[in-house]
């Protein structure tokens, strides 16, 4: 049984990658992180000793709090947020019981660095299809929740890059990280350099995602329809942050539907009860 006030490591994995996913705030001290410099999931950094500065940002909003051990450090601090507000509960044995696990981590180091609110920020080509809108979504569900995207013309993608310290991606250029390799689309990409390729339901997606973007929808057979969706929004909006926005509950479905539905079928009855089910007619 979990302690008091906190949540176990299998149900928060279960939680991520989903819009109704908590906040996830590592509180290790610098030594902790130092010694494994990686982060659940979707995690943010913060000083435990600076609780009392940063937890009223949190009011009204599910958090969950990571030590290294799930002891004092997470428990404090989740205190601290639900005193401010917040629905805070501590992680059941800490970075530590996720890492004993096997679930996966995000290496702070691959990420640019974060703006002064603790954003990353990324930026890629304009009027987006598949892949720059499957890795955003990728980057909010899995990486930074808050990350920021600026949507810019081809040929000022490395120069806006440089000057607004972002990370470009899914462009071609000299020493450009996240971009395509060979037959794999940018998303493949990122799924091996933020840890995250051995998340199976991910596995799936990215099977979807490459088969569309890379005119291959032989692939698998949902690729064509991905394909039909991007080009669609891609034609409803023409502001590039509402595609993406839309875009979002596009990939949630997906996700879902690699993690928990691939092998559910549809028909006519299959939503009906049991007991209401049309009786077959006979002659």
């Amino acid at each position: 049984m979990p302690a008091l006030n906190s949540i176990q490591v299998d149900k928060l994995f279960r939680l991520i990658g989903t819009p109704k996913a908590p906040v996830i705030i590592d509180v290790r001290t610098d030594e902790d992180f130092a010694a494994d410099p990686r982060l659940i999931p979707g995690a943010m950094r913060r000083p435990w000793a600076e609780v009392a500065n940063w937890a009223g940002g949190f009011r009204g909003r599910p958090v969950v709090v990571a030590c290294w051990q799930g002891h004092k450090l997470s428990q404090g601090a989740a205190a601290w947020l639900r005193q401010d507000g917040a629905e805070a509960e501590a992680l059941d044995g800490g970075v530590k019981a996720w890492v004993d696990a096997g679930y996966p981590l995000v290496p702070e180091a691959i990420l640019p660095t974060r703006d002064p609110q603790g954003r990353t920020v990324w930026v890629t080509r304009a009027r987006p299809k598949v892949d720059r809108i499957a890795c955003p979504w990728l980057i909010r569900r899995f990486v930074d929740p808050n990350a920021v995207f600026l949507f810019v013309a081809p040929g000022e993608v490395v120069g806006v890059a440089d000057r607004f310290g972002a990370a470009p991606f899914d462009i071609e250029g000299d020493g450009i990280r996240w971009s395509h390799d060979g037959d794999r689309c940018t998303f493949d990409v990122m799924l091996d350099g933020l840890g995250l390729a051995g998340v199976k339901p991910l596995a799936h997606l990215a099977m979807i995602v490459r088969g569309a973007d890379t005119g291959r929808p032989d692939i698998i057979p949902e690729a064509a329809g991905l394909v039909a969706l991007s080009l669609g929004l891609s034609r409803m909006y023409a502001d590039d942050l509402e595609q993406l926005d839309a875009g979002m509950l596009v990939y949630d479905a997906l996700y879902r539907w690699c993690r928990d539905a691939t092998g559910e079928t549809h028909d006519w009855v299959s939503h009906q009860p049991k007991g209401a089910r049309a009786k077959p007619v006979t002659a």
